[in-house]
């Protein structure tokens, strides 16, 4: 980024840091010294998302960062609070079905198949001697074999990874969320309709991910609970033990009250963003999770009480705990995609992705990927318990019903494929007549040409991911219903919608089960072998770094447990550095972001002080602030706040390339567009050989902006004119000429 191998670092950790050029340690203390240009800086945060292995093992948080992503995708408005507040809450709830699902998928493989169904059954235990001591057929009658002994057992697992969540959430907070930002401002905006991003609070949200981290690991307490006592408590229903029915009604209750708490605890409070708000509900969060785990040890000392006859056969109750679970998530969807339209339709904005129900769409693929994850997971452990034998009743039949949809929407993904295919074939052609107009008077190679026309035509497929993600959200949520329709109405035969009708019939819905069930679980291996790949390989985890600098850019408002927000602590970084260096040497500066770096930028350069932001020219490039980002995320970065943004900076200017799948023009209205965009770069910068490229230029598409001469010019440009400007020393302070600062 500097362009010189030799550098120092003036502030910052092993984490993420700003750098310079040796030469430039000290420039401040020598103010009288002439230079040729700017004082470069970099920033540099890769260490926040992609330099510890452990991020690999992210990826299995996956549903909780795209759900918290939903959370951010609510579209403009000046009023409506109110709806507002219930998107929020909607997209909250939608967070905690997602972790009671995660912790629901751990307790059918630990309880209901590994210690109900293969631990109860003599050919499944002998064949895994780890089970022997719990299974009845195999020790006797052995103080672990009683079922409800087993179950308590077992529910160390699910009890494991609720505390293990916990954990995580509690550590990476402390670790990359923890930094605060600037004092509040003493002075006041002049813009009224300031973005959110620039709220005092914006990057610090403490006291919520406290509370909601508290709730969820309530919730997966009370999950381990529900799940242990349903099948003692329906014993105990069916015989003559007044005592114990009197416990399980109490038991029930408790459970249910336990689960209004939670559940208003999260609907109560959302994120406070115009103030910096340091409190923290410290009895809340202590109270609520040890209130849950006590519920839960309540819960073990009934489900082990002896019960002389019990028995366990069949399955556990897995249909009706998923079935809710998957009803809630379709109709909280449903619900999102309301509040989502009525919002759009009061502020319409014509470039918003899916006319508003982005944040719906995206919160139904979330709710989806946990159910691929929990399906994948039960089918793979049924079939490695049960081998080749039929001694298990198996996994839950929705979770076979669900896996029959899948099938279907490949061949539904596989048409949107093709026809994304199809129209990258047509704008080749079209884009063949422009690059031959872009480079005149050079000799065109048709190779040459056609794969320039071929990279424009796979850049530009970018814009069509909104109709992609659109279409995939609302089969999955057809499909899902109909699953769901089709696993209640044949009850516990994962077939029976088949029998009676026509053979073809019959042999299609099974071959689409057993399909789908295969094609679930070698998903999920490929997506842990991913993992694990990540996890080794340096390269394989920058890979995952970028999706990361999208997913968890966003402040952690909906779900807890996803991966922290590494811009909790760039952004306060970049801020106080800006801020601090302006006040001491009262230079001017330029903030210069690729890719990522130029959200970052944006939103440093909106938490600053109006006087420092009007010292601060911005260059952006390959930047996707306004083609992903405003179109995503149109409350945040939508026409109305980057026109805010190019308002309060002294100056911005953006570049791009019509290669560049990621980067794009600001388009900003009127004429603040040409002032800030600059015409598409060429790329590559000649067609073919000449004296001063005699070798082919490399089509850069995303990458190297700042090989292009183009770049060094708009740079120069804007040190320019903020030379201009620039104050004299202050008295007794050093003075810098012209500075200019990197971050990407």
């Amino acid at each position: 980024m500097l362009g010189d191998p030799r550098t120092v670092r003036v502030t910052g950790d092993k984490t993420a840091a700003v750098y310079r050029r040796a030469d430039d340690a000290d420039a401040e203390q020598h103010p009288r010294d002439q230079r040729d240009g700017p004082i470069p800086e970099a920033y540099v945060w890769c260490n926040l998302t992609s330099g510890n292995a452990a991020r690999a093992l992210w990826l299995l948080l996956l549903p909780f960062m795209v759900a918290n992503l939903a959370h951010w995708m609510h579209p403009t408005t000046s009023d409506h609070r109110r709806w507002v507040r219930l998107y929020g809450v909607l997209v909250r709830l939608v967070g905690l079905t997602l972790t009671v699902l995660l912790v629901a998928a751990a307790c059918e493989v630990a309880l209901d198949l590994a210690v109900w169904q293969c631990a109860g059954s003599r050919a499944c235990a002998e064949r895994h001697s780890w089970l022997g001591f719990l299974s009845p057929a195999v020790s006797g009658d052995g103080w672990w074999s009683l079922p409800g002994r087993r179950l308590a057992l077992a529910s160390l697992v699910p009890l494991a990874l609720t505390g293990l969540l916990w954990y995580l959430s509690r550590r990476t907070w402390s670790a990359y969320e923890s930094q605060r930002p600037l004092a509040p401002r003493s002075e006041p905006d002049e813009e009224t309709h300031r973005a959110g991003l620039g709220s005092p609070g914006f990057w610090y949200g403490r006291r919520l991910v406290a509370r909601l981290r508290a709730a969820h690991t309530a919730a997966g307490f009370l999950t381990v609970a529900a799940v242990l006592s349903r099948p003692a408590a329906h014993y105990d229903q069916g015989h003559d033990s007044v005592a114990l029915e009197v416990l399980s009604r109490l038991l029930e209750a408790t459970l249910l009250g336990s689960a209004v708490v939670v559940v208003w605890v999260v609907c109560r409070r959302g994120r406070t963003e115009n103030l910096l708000d340091q409190e923290l509900d410290r009895v809340l969060v202590r109270v609520l999770p040890l209130i849950a785990l006590a519920v839960l040890v309540l819960t073990l000392v009934y489900a082990g009480w002896a019960r002389p006859g019990w028995r366990s056969t069949g399955r556990l109750a897995g249909d009706a705990t998923f079935g809710t679970i998957t009803l809630a998530q379709g109709l909280l969807v449903v619900a999102l995609g309301v509040v989502a339209h009525v919002l759009h339709r009061a502020r319409p904005d014509a470039r918003a992705a899916m006319r508003g129900l982005a944040g719906p769409a995206v919160a139904m693929l979330a709710c989806a990927l946990g159910g691929v994850m929990t399906g994948g997971v039960a089918q793979r452990v049924a079939d490695w318990l049960d081998g080749t034998g039929h001694s298990l009743a198996g996994p839950p039949v929705l979770l076979t019903w669900q896996a029959s949809v899948i099938p279907p929407l490949l061949l539904v993904l596989l048409a949107v494929v093709g026809r994304l295919v199809r129209r990258a074939l047509l704008l080749r052609r079209t884009e063949k007549a422009a690059v031959e107009a872009d480079y005149p008077g050079e000799p065109m190679d048709p190779a040459r040409t056609l794969r320039i026309a071929s990279t424009r035509a796979m850049a530009s497929l970018t814009d069509r991911a909104p109709r992609v993600v659109g279409i995939t959200s609302a089969v999955t949520l057809l499909l899902g219903a109909a699953a769901l329709v089709g696993a209640f109405a044949t009850g516990d035969t994962p077939n029976g919608a088949a029998h009676g009708t026509r053979p073809v019939l019959q042999g299609c819905a099974e071959a689409a089960q057993a399909l789908g069930s295969w094609l679930i679980g070698i998903g999920f291996l490929l997506f842990v072998t991913s993992g694990r790949r990540a996890y080794k390989d340096p390269s394989a985890r920058r890979t995952i770094g970028i999706l990361w600098d999208v997913g968890t850019f966003w402040p952690r408002a909906a779900h807890p447990f996803a991966p922290p927000c590494y811009a909790e602590r760039a952004v306060p970084d970049l801020t106080w550095r800006m801020a601090t260096w302006t006040r001491s040497t009262g230079g001017r500066l330029v903030l210069s972001g690729h890719s990522q770096g130029s959200v970052l930028a944006a939103a440093a350069a909106w938490q600053l002080e109006p006087s420092v932001r009007r010292r601060v020219a911005l260059l952006t490039y390959g930047s996707p602030l306004e083609r992903l980002y405003g179109r995503w995320f149109p409350a945040y970065f939508g026409r109305a706040a980057l026109s805010s943004l190019h308002r309060e900076v002294d100056c911005w200017r953006n570049l791009h390339r019509l290669t560049d799948p990621i980067g794009g023009p600001i388009l900003l209205p009127g004429e603040c567009g040409p002032q800030v965009d600059r015409a598409p770069l060429k790329d590559p910068l000649v067609s073919g050989r000449t004296q001063e490229h005699p070798l082919p230029a490399p089509i850069l598409g995303h990458g190297d902006y700042q090989a292009d001469p183009a770049f060094a010019e708009e740079r120069e440009r804007l040190l320019a004119r903020l030379r201009s400007g620039l104050p004299g020393p202050r008295p007794g302070e050093a003075a810098q000429g012209s500075s200019g600062r990197s971050s990407g």
